[in-house]
């Protein structure tokens, strides 16, 4: 089955998500935990998970991928910053388990004026401190464009991170098409290459999820820039591969592109879905 979705305001809650994905012809969808930009989490509604829980399986929603805040910086060498990262992935991953076995995704974080050594181990330690045993959400490391002083670059830099993860089996990653593009990965000329050396230096079983963006820049340009599917530099045609790779295709897919109206991410889906195979 093609597993396609993208991302969704969590202001009214799960049920109304789901409801609102299925009105789009989408059968998962992302969400930020909290304001993109930090701060306090909205509580949780049991009925609305009771609901969620009850309506989504019948509409054939399994898999959900929620998102941390963008100021989360488990890299930082600032106490405070740190604090405040430690703070949201203990909150967040306890939340998860309203709705078990699902994913969480994260950027890995920036290292500011330190080594990427020195960040990468501060991630880990940081996951080290907020992954528990007992917790049946993976959460994925992002595949970042390299941007700045940003971790997560290289498919070297990511397997360093999980290296040093104690419960590295609560660990996964999620690919975003724009990012390694930027980063400099050949998605559209060479998408065999590339699910090749992620497989040989990550392993394709930490492969959890893809967000699946176009890219408004030049392969190679570290700028992190999203476009609508098609109307980008990596172009509808290498997307639509990317959905039909042979190990890539049971995966679910996110999109996070730039569409003001919900009908743009339904024109998306449309244009997705009818380039599927099988």
């Amino acid at each position: 089955m093609f597993t396609i979705g993208c991302h969704l305001s969590s202001a009214k809650g799960y049920l109304h998500m789901a409801k609102t994905a299925v009105s789009i012809d989408a059968n998962t969808f992302q969400f930020f935990t909290r304001n993109p930009r930090g701060g306090r989490a909205k509580a949780i509604d049991p009925k609305d998970v009771a609901a969620y829980a009850a309506y989504a399986p019948e509409h054939g929603i399994t898999r959900i991928l929620a998102h941390a805040p963008y100021t989360l910086n488990p890299a930082s060498d600032k106490q405070q910053t740190r604090d405040f990262a430690l703070m949201v992935l203990a909150e967040d991953l306890g939340r998860m388990e309203e709705t078990p076995h699902q994913l969480y995704n994260m950027h890995p974080g920036s290292a500011t004026g330190q080594t990427h050594e020195a960040a990468i181990a501060k991630i880990a330690d940081a996951l080290n401190q907020s992954l528990l045993p007992h917790q049946t959400t993976t959460l994925l490391l992002e595949t970042m464009a390299g941007k700045g002083s940003e971790i997560g670059g290289t498919f070297e830099e990511l397997v360093a991170i999980i290296a040093q993860v104690d419960l590295a089996d609560h660990v996964g990653v999620c690919l975003d098409t724009c990012h390694v593009w930027d980063a400099g990965y050949d998605i559209a000329g060479d998408l065999d290459g590339v699910v090749e050396e992620f497989d040989r230096v990550i392993g394709l079983e930490r492969l959890r999820a893809i967000h699946l963006n176009d890219s408004q820049n030049a392969r190679g340009s570290h700028k992190d820039r999203h476009a609508r599917i098609g109307e980008g530099e990596i172009g509808l045609a290498a997307l639509a591969a990317v959905t039909n790779h042979p190990k890539l295709r049971d995966l679910p897919f996110y999109l996070e592109t730039p569409n003001p109206e919900l009908s743009g991410f339904a024109e998306e889906i449309a244009a997705l879905r009818e380039m599927h195979v099988g």
